[in-house]
């Protein structure tokens, strides 16, 4: 990993899994292509570290859920095992130290508003709804425990703050993302498997191969475009004159590079009517997966702060617990410690499962709102009242600028399997217009 050329048939700004697997596409094609990452790593929201009993775990995007085929042949490409999640068919609910009962009001009603942005999700959303958001709507459901369990739900689902997500844009993207019961379930949906060495070693091995071609820590800003190519510049002043660029980071991000001539107006309200999700996640590792003797560990918390803890134990691996805090529930994080938010997240696995869980072998963990390159997770969302702002993103090519990330993919945006959708589409359109 290495400078920048004068001169590159295409430069990819952004060194997540879509940018990586375009510009894999790319060289595959005999094409002479370039890698900028702004951030110190590769992966961009898939990151994957190793603990300290040798294990991988994520630290971002991990899950490879059902329908997700081409990420599961990437993985099998790569020699990377993926192995079914424990889970049990419903996770356990806990209401501060309470065990809340499956067929309680309280859960029927938050199962009932589900099906409700299910139904809408499909037929459409009622115009009194469309605009509201999802702060408001659950404000007028019945049912202190309904409306928590309803808001966690929609954290960790989501990561959308409530007062900056409607209704509408809820039930689309719960539609483009294959349904509220694939997006929430793990058996079956979007959380059924995932991976011994890590989602965030697939970016790794993909840049390893392309060897020189990626330089990092040093982010694009300025993209100049014309009849006969582009011309990109970094930061530290490094330029390079390129026969295509694809901008493969998140709209919120891509908005921060300046474009000359200036970008369509559809892809300008495009990244200014987007957001990036807020959320915080916990890997805490333990020598074996002790909770394993009193049932499955999947559960989702109630308290102060809304949490779902997942058993994300490997196969013959030492014992992991992974932790989400998504939405508004998430931004509690932002200023504290890693002590305080190791001693938080402790406290809650120690409620759950007793004083062993208190006293973990290692402690991973990332506020992806904090992340300056990335600006926060899982994926950028819509804003109330936002023109042209919706899932998937504007993907349309600017002359010889073309759009990859998980946000512009028509299958599965927001997840790895999108990421990977959409860095193969834009490869493909720049292959074609070069044959």
């Amino acid at each position: 990993m290495t400078g920048l050329p004068d001169r590159a048939d295409v430069v990819v700004i952004g060194a997540g899994l879509s940018g990586l697997v375009a510009a894999r596409d790319l060289h595959r094609a005999g094409l002479d292509v370039h890698v900028i990452e702004a951030a110190d790593r590769v992966g961009g929201r898939a990151y994957a570290v190793t603990s300290n009993l040798g294990s991988r775990l994520d630290l971002g995007g991990q899950w490879v859920g059902a329908g997700h085929d081409r990420l599961l042949a990437l993985a099998a490409e790569l020699g990377c095992t993926v192995y079914p999640m424990e889970s049990p068919s419903m996770p356990a609910i806990v209401d501060r130290t309470v065990r809340v009962r499956p067929w309680s009001v309280s859960v029927l009603g938050a199962l009932a508003a589900v099906a409700a942005v299910e139904v809408m999700s499909r037929t459409g959303v009622p115009a009194r709804w469309r605009d509201r958001t999802l702060g408001e709507a659950i404000a007028g459901i019945p049912g202190a425990r309904t409306r928590r369990l309803l808001t966690t739900l929609a954290g960790v689902s989501s990561t959308a703050e409530l007062d900056k997500f409607t209704v509408g844009a809820m039930a689309s993207t719960v539609r483009r993302m294959g349904g509220a019961a694939g997006m929430l379930s793990s058996k079956g949906g979007a959380q059924e498997s995932l991976i011994v060495e890590g989602a965030g070693r697939l970016a790794e091995l993909i840049a390893a191969d392309l060897g020189d071609g990626v330089r990092l820590g040093d982010p694009a800003v300025h993209v100049s475009r014309d009849d006969d190519g582009v011309t990109v510049r970094t930061r530290s002043g490094a330029v390079v004159r390129a026969g295509h660029a694809v901008i493969a980071v998140p709209p919120p991000v891509a908005a921060r590079i300046e474009h000359q001539p200036g970008l369509p107006h559809a892809r300008v309200d495009c990244q200014d009517g987007m957001r990036m999700g807020s959320v915080y996640k916990a890997v805490v590792v333990y020598p074996t997966p002790f909770w394993r003797s009193g049932g499955p560990a999947e559960t989702v918390v109630l308290g102060e702060t809304g949490i779902g803890v997942f058993d994300s134990t490997s196969p013959a691996g030492p014992g992991h617990l992974t932790v989400l805090v998504g939405g508004t529930d998430a931004r509690v994080f932002d200023d504290l410690t890693v002590d305080q938010r190791r001693a938080r997240v402790l406290d809650a696995l120690g409620g759950l499962f007793g004083d062993e869980a208190r006293a973990p072998a290692d402690f991973h963990d990332k506020v992806w709102q904090n992340d300056e390159h990335v600006g926060g997770g899982y994926l950028a969302l819509p804003l109330p009242g936002a023109a042209g702002a919706a899932l998937p993103a504007d993907s349309t090519p600017c002359g010889r600028v073309h759009w990859a990330g998980t946000e512009t993919s028509d299958d599965h945006p927001g997840y790895l399997e999108g990421a990977i959708c959409a860095g193969r589409r834009a490869a493909s359109e720049i292959i074609d217009l070069r044959r």
